[in-house]
């Protein structure tokens, strides 16, 4: 496995079925041009990417800046990701979402649900530490997500953790994937757009700025 460096964050080389292979415990992000920006401007958000055992590219984004580089770097879904990891261990703990979002997503491994409106997180904290699970999927936004799972590495030194953004949403039925042609084509980000105007803001002129930050970076 090789680590890329894109705009100061290193981006694991690997396709779908490496990353599953790769992915044993300890902290996964799913990474994408905000939170590469982000990072760019926070010292304690690129610590935590740093130090994750896996970071993989969740956004076209990411794919495109490393095609800049001359990378040959396949975008890998997180939320296709995650599901299979969801699929594949024996038990899990589900946190984040809206009230009543985890209760609906199916699985029999799963052996913890909260959602994520929490004020105080000890009694959720404790109860992971008792039950110790194989995989913790977190769905908090970016980069609460993130820095919630960094604070429990220590605590679940076993588990295998991701931060899922709304794909709980997803698998709960209360939102739609965009078609299968438009994932194909890279193009999930528009299908998103069209439903949620809102995101327009964080895509433009967020995604053009930080292609064109990468272009610089190639000189």
């Amino acid at each position: 496995m090789g680590r890329i460096f894109l705009q100061g964050v290193g981006v694991d080389d690997l396709n779908f079925e490496q990353a599953l292979d790769f992915a044993k415990c300890g902290q996964v992000v799913t990474v994408n041009p905000e939170m590469i920006s982000y990072a760019g401007t926070n010292p304690e958000f690129a610590k935590i990417l740093r130090e994750a055992q896996l970071v993989i590219p969740d956004g076209i984004g990411v794919e495109l800046g490393l095609k800049i580089l001359g990378h040959n770097v396949k975008r890998i879904a997180g939320i296709e990701f995650a599901r299979e990891l969801l699929d594949r261990c024996k038990t899990a703990a589900l946190v984040g979402g809206a009230p009543g979002v985890v209760d609906k997503i199916p699985g029999s491994n799963i052996i913890c649900r909260h959602d994520g409106y929490f004020t105080d997180a000890a009694e959720i904290i404790e109860e992971l530490k008792q039950k110790q699970p194989e995989l913790l999927l977190v769905a908090l936004g970016s980069p609460k997500q993130e820095e919630f799972i960094y604070s429990l590495k220590q605590i679940l030194p076993n588990t295998l953790m991701v931060g899922v953004g709304g794909s709980f949403d997803v698998w709960a039925g209360n939102v739609k994937r965009a078609p299968v042609f438009m994932q194909k084509l890279c193009l999930e980000w528009l299908w998103r757009t069209a439903r949620e105007p809102k995101r327009l803001k964080r895509i433009f002129p967020a995604l053009p700025l930080f292609l064109l930050k990468v272009i610089v970076e190639r000189g």
